[in-house]
């Protein structure tokens, strides 16, 4: 995929808590206008949140604790939100709930299916992103046919146990040098800190807790958008579309 078409934030759910994924609720596009409030908590009322203040991708993190069943009607039920305003929908790990719901793609970590494997069974067109912290793994996930890199955590971060620890601007920076792919930095991502990693050479940065821990993620998400640089809005023949700052 042409960078230019990649989103610069991704905006990825946070389902650590337990309770389910609204168990496939829908939020229905007449209630984005509405307070907050009145959204149904968990995942979906904040990835349509997310979705109303400019959001263009959400990749659904379905936690261990989610069986497949319940990382489906929680992939489907974002899945759909995208497809209304022209979002991409990613999934995490699980390449099968991906292609179930009909998302844009997938993001692999270490311990996933390995990205060649993936590239040879999802469709061409197929976003697919892999983790990585160095140059030696970020050329090495090129050459396995990745779409973007996600990269880090550039800071420590709590939304994630198990992280190795984090590499730091600097360490950002080596590998935006070392790839022609999309960088995108993740962990511990603020809109403060999210304007510092363009600086290092990122595409975008990936976010969870500065959008789902916030008492007003809209509001987090347009400062957000904006410290990468898409915040402005174009109306045309296609619908709304995000336009670089």
């Amino acid at each position: 995929m042409n960078a230019t078409r990649l989103p610069r934030l991704h905006v990825i759910t946070d389902t650590r808590d337990g309770a389910g994924p609204n168990h496939g609720s829908k939020v229905p596009r007449a209630k984005f206008a509405s307070r907050e409030s009145d959204l149904p908590s968990g995942p979906i009322a904040v990835a349509a949140a997310a979705l109303e203040a400019g959001a263009r991708l959400i990749q659904v993190r379905p936690e261990d604790h989610y069986s497949d069943r319940a990382a489906f009607d929680l992939a489907a039920s974002i899945a759909e939100l995208c497809d209304e305003l022209g979002a991409m929908c990613l999934v995490n790990d699980r390449i099968h709930i991906a292609q179930a719901v009909g998302a844009d793609g997938v993001h692999l970590g270490a311990d996933d299916l390995p990205l060649d494997v993936a590239r040879r069974i999802l469709p061409g067109a197929a976003v697919i992103g892999g983790t990585c912290r160095e140059p030696e793994a970020a050329r090495a996930a090129r050459r396995a046919g990745a779409t973007y890199l996600g990269v880090g955590p550039v800071w420590t971060t709590g939304t994630k146990t198990g992280l190795p620890e984090a590499i730091g601007l600097a360490g950002l920076a080596a590998v935006c040098e070392a790839v022609d792919l999309p960088v995108i930095a993740i962990g511990g991502i603020t809109a403060e800190r999210a304007a510092a990693c363009r600086e290092a050479g990122a595409y975008g940065v990936a976010v969870v807790g500065a959008i789902s821990g916030s008492d007003n993620p809209e509001r987090a998400t347009a400062e957000l958008l904006e410290a990468v640089g898409e915040h402005r809005f174009q109306t045309g023949s296609g619908g709304r579309r995000l336009e670089d700052a």
